[in-house]
């Protein structure tokens, strides 16, 4: 059980009522919480870390409103869906993407995705692309992309990346719980826009996403995915990873990323159109940084619903 000053936070914290609804789905052999709201094509978010299925707390009614089931989950080993010790590894996710799909009755779906989200999405898109029909990625450079710029940019990206190095360390999860996950916070300050992060929103948005990383297990099962993807660059099934990630996307793609992003850089992040065959769009966007979703959530709405009717 992960340890921490204010002792575990309860699942409950994460089931916030509003104008959606909260349901547990059966999904590639786990248990995963939605939260959907309203009726027609899907639309999948996916969050990214240090975050839960909130972060989409404002695109879910809009989403609906505009004629879309929106519907938000939390990925495996975050807020109240299962956390089982395995299935981390890129495979896993993407097939939990694809799984969940399916498990909500729908034969394809726009995805979204942001941070680590967005790596699952574009994994999820090349593994699985008749499942997914259009994908608008967020603060997420394309994996091979992320991969390259670690190796090739020491002072730009290796740098900005040291914090998922340090994950790499055991048992870094107590750290990431130590007084009342308050390293959450500050790994939102320090990724967040300086806009963002001086204003009104920022504090709210903090303690939900320390309470969620306080449920037993979260932090340790949030750190593993970052932990296979450093391990798995020595391994036979990460080499057969890559090799998969090579093969041209057949969905159609938006990027949206922050221009002062610190976590994943711009200049990662703007060669991921190399990996799409498909029709493919870029847009930075000024002031911005690791969470456009919920820094510049009106601009980031506008440019999905644009993209899904498109």
């Amino acid at each position: 059980m992960t340890e921490q000053r204010g002792g575990p936070t309860d699942e409950s914290c994460v089931l916030t009522e509003g104008p959606w609804t909260h349901r547990f789905v059966g999904a590639n052999g786990s248990r995963f919480h939605v939260v959907e709201a309203g009726t027609g094509p899907m639309v999948l978010f996916l969050h990214g870390f240090p975050e839960h299925w909130w972060a989409w707390h404002t695109m879910l009614p809009a989403i609906a409103d505009a004629g879309f089931r929106a519907v938000a989950v939390d990925l495996r080993g975050y807020g109240a869906s299962d956390k089982p010790p395995r299935g981390y590894d890129g495979y896993t996710l993407a097939a939990d993407v694809a799984g969940l799909i399916r498990a909500l009755g729908e034969r394809s779906a726009t995805v979204v995705g942001a941070g680590s989200g967005g790596l699952i999405g574009w994994t999820a898109a090349s593994f699985h692309p008749t499942l997914v029909r259009r994908l608008v990625v967020l603060g997420a450079p394309h994996p091979l992309r992320l991969r390259a710029a670690i190796f090739a940019d020491p002072r730009g990206q290796f740098a900005a990346s040291t914090p998922a190095l340090k994950f790499q360390l055991p048992r870094y999860e107590h750290v990431l719980t130590r007084n009342d996950a308050a390293e959450v916070q500050q790994m939102l300050s320090r990724w967040g826009g300086p806009r963002w992060v001086a204003g009104p929103d920022f504090a709210g948005y903090a303690q939900r996403c320390r309470e969620a990383m306080l449920i037993p297990q979260a932090a340790f099962c949030a750190l593993e995915g970052y932990r296979w993807a450093f391990r798995s660059v020595l391994r036979l099934h990460g080499y057969r990873f890559v090799r998969l990630m090579q093969k041209p996307l057949v969905t159609p793609t938006l990027q949206l990323h922050g221009a002062a992003d610190v976590a994943s850089l711009p200049r990662t992040a703007q060669g991921s159109g190399r990996y799409v065959s498909a029709p493919y769009e870029w847009r930075l966007l000024d002031g911005v940084g690791h969470f456009p979703h919920v820094e510049a959530d009106d601009v980031v709405l506008g440019e999905i619903l644009r993209w899904t009717k498109s």
